[in-house]
């Protein structure tokens, strides 16, 4: 049979994963989406992510592609997955691309949106998807900060410490602060061209400090300038964080 290139767009709740890529013994949203391939392909399937979602962190966009020689139609191989994967993953859409479509490579740029939770209480059916923060934040000083990280920057700051990668230079299109509709959430969302490891959760526990006022929001620009991970903030829980979409 010939082989075929499909991407798939795959959405999961994180917070029982350890995270996108297979690992030798735990629980992995890649592991869960290549053994429900398996019996569908008659052999192992490897897939490929456009990302790799930490421990705890969710998707509603997260793209793979796969190449296959299962002749199943798109439709058909969608419904057979969700009917095999757990409840906390589901594949939501199958398109057949061209010969050569790498999720990972072919990506223009990822979306990722992160939820603040900003009154005394949080309700439980959030506990999953926003960080607990129970004060009031200054979303216009936060907003200020937000826009300092557009552009291409050297974000050394603002990566994991202990990260080994050829360049921490990344380019942001787009790093928006605003309220959740309907809601005393906080979300900011960032778009760009690759993000380095915690580089997000990172960021979004210095804006934090600047939304408490406990940094002023000018002063984020000069933690971008150091290229220091100590000037940043704590890095905020993976909990808060959801990969939204790829774009290619």
């Amino acid at each position: 049979m010939p082989m075929r290139t499909l991407k798939l767009t795959i959405a999961y709740d994180g917070t029982d994963f350890f995270g996108w890529q297979r690992q030798a013994s735990e629980r992995t949203v890649q592991a869960a989406v290549e053994d429900a391939l398996r019996p569908i392909e008659g052999q192992a399937v490897v897939i490929t992510g456009a990302g790799r979602t930490d421990t705890g962190v969710h998707a509603d966009g997260q793209v793979a592609s796969v190449s296959l020689t299962a002749s199943i139609g798109t439709i058909e191989l969608q419904r057979a997955l969700n009917a095999t994967l757990p409840g906390d993953v589901r594949v939501l859409d199958i398109v057949e691309t061209p010969a050569g479509f790498n999720a990972r490579f072919d990506a223009r740029s990822k979306t990722y949106r992160y939820a603040i939770w900003c009154e005394e209480v949080m309700p439980p059916a959030r506990r999953r998807t926003a960080w607990h923060v129970p004060y009031s934040l200054d979303l216009h000083e936060m907003q200020e900060a937000a826009a300092l990280l557009v552009g291409t920057h050297d974000f050394a700051a603002f990566q994991a410490a202990g990260s080994d990668v050829k360049t921490t230079v990344r380019e942001i299109t787009s790093s928006k602060i605003g309220n959740e509709p309907s809601s005393p959430a906080v979300v900011y969302e960032i778009t760009g061209s690759g993000f380095l490891r915690h580089m997000v959760r990172n960021i979004v526990g210095t804006m934090v400090d600047v939304g408490r006022r406990r940094i002023p929001s000018e002063s984020v620009a000069a933690i971008l300038a150091s290229r220091n991970r100590a000037r940043a903030s704590a890095t905020a829980p993976a909990h808060g964080l959801t990969l939204v979409r790829v774009d290619y």
